[in-house]
């Protein structure tokens, strides 16, 4: 066990360790301005001077990242039940998913702050549940439609119900489709609450924080919030991973 965690673990660490290492020494000998690229030992020095703020800072940001990745998930995977079963529902959600998966953040993000106010967190949160929403549906479905229709007709054989078809084959069937979506959508949620809140609103969160240091040319801080907004998309795609791995181990 010991072996295998230093096999997986100790490779993308040494890589990340002589990634900064190198990232230092070019732009140390190569004198690049801050405003460009700053050196790690600044932005880390950053780090130390701020930290108290990156608490709040990451919580208000990983609250509207988890808070729009729970709901669009739900609402994805219950559509993609439907979906699955009736083609009329299919037929009508899919013209609506390809929509939804380009509409830009950058144009939807100032209609939705007008609509609800720059002091609610509410457009932040719908932002994230409509992208995090595309990635999970398509997967679902995808998942969904893998059973084989011979497993259906033998639970019918069995006199099963369709509830009980969908307990044991169906869903079960489909969860890593899920997952893989869920996994995708992990990072997206994060990404999307951080860009969300460069267009307004409280400024609280990450994303605001990163405008606000740039504006003001402070690069090494805005790259000290930068690398809290890395830990947090870790963190989301590490808990996606580890719910995975319980759900797997569930099911054998």
């Amino acid at each position: 066990m010991n072996s295998v965690i230093v096999r997986r673990v100790l490779p993308p660490v040494l890589l990340g360790v002589l990634a900064l290492i190198a990232w230092q020494l070019v732009v140390q000998l190569a004198g690049i301005q801050p405003y460009l690229l700053p050196s790690p030992l600044a932005i880390w020095t950053q780090v130390q001077l701020i930290g108290p703020l990156f608490v709040p800072a990451t919580v208000a940001t990983g609250t509207n990242a988890l808070v729009g990745l729970v709901i669009g998930a739900v609402i994805a995977i219950l559509i993609a039940l439907l979906a699955s079963r009736l083609p009329v529902v299919d037929e009508l959600i899919a013209p609506i998913v390809a929509a939804v998966a380009v509409v830009p953040i950058v144009a939807l993000a100032p209609i939705l702050g007008s609509m609800f106010g720059a002091t609610s967190e509410t457009p932040r949160r719908v932002i994230v549940a409509i992208v995090v929403f595309v990635p999970v549906f398509i997967n679902t479905v995808r998942g969904l439609r893998q059973v084989k229709p011979v497993h259906r007709d033998l639970m019918r054989a069995y006199a099963a119900s369709n509830w009980q078809i969908s307990r044991t084959v169906t869903i079960p069937g489909a969860l890593p489709y899920v997952f893989t979506g869920l996994n995708i959508a992990s990072s997206l949620a994060v990404i999307s609450a951080i860009v969300a809140e460069y267009f307004g609103g409280l400024q609280n969160g990450l994303g605001s924080r990163i405008t606000s240091a740039a504006a003001n040319s402070a690069y090494p801080r805005a790259w000290a919030y930068v690398f809290a907004a890395i830990l947090l998309g870790v963190v989301f795609y590490g808990v996606t991973l580890v719910l995975e791995r319980l759900a797997s181990r569930r099911r054998t």
